[in-house]
């Protein structure tokens, strides 16, 4: 199964709720309001200040900010500062692989690879907030029965 850690998924609602703010914000006052364990809360912003997504501030009056816009943020960014870089399989990207020579399969992977981060990398944490990805994605939408997604032109 493909599926995010959830790290990354409270540090994309927490960037979001930071997003909301133009001053500078604590740990303690983003656990509130998203609901997200304040230790955990802490440890997605000091990672992502690490990566340069958010900016640290030291003090009484301290706490944290983004570094960029929303709109200038991507899914993609976020998810390679958690979590590393999107690799799918071993092989992606010219990693290492035991069954390469017989597989058969050589680079396609990266293909299918390249095609999730372009997608990742196209949606920006401003669509999630303002709801738009089915509208940066060309009008995808979320099937109301399971078999994937379904374009609506």
């Amino acid at each position: 199964m493909l599926k995010l850690s959830k790290l990354t998924d409270y540090a994309v609602v927490a960037l979001v709720r930071l997003g909301q703010k133009e001053e500078v914000t604590t740990s303690p006052v983003l656990s509130r309001s998203t609901g997200i364990p304040e230790p955990t809360v802490a440890k997605v912003l000091k990672i992502l200040a690490t990566q340069g997504i958010v900016t640290s501030q030291r003090g009484a009056r301290g706490g944290y900010r983004l570094a960029h816009p929303l709109e200038e943020i991507s899914i993609a960014a976020v998810i390679e500062a958690i979590d590393g870089p999107i690799s799918l399989t071993t092989c992606v990207d010219g990693g290492d692989c035991d069954a390469r020579s017989t597989c058969g399969l050589g680079g396609e992977w990266d293909l299918v690879n390249t095609a999730i981060r372009n997608a990742l990398s196209v949606i920006m944490l401003s669509d999630m907030k303002n709801h738009t990805v089915g509208d940066r994605l060309g009008g995808l939408r979320v099937p109301s029965a399971p078999g994937g997604p379904v374009a609506t032109a």
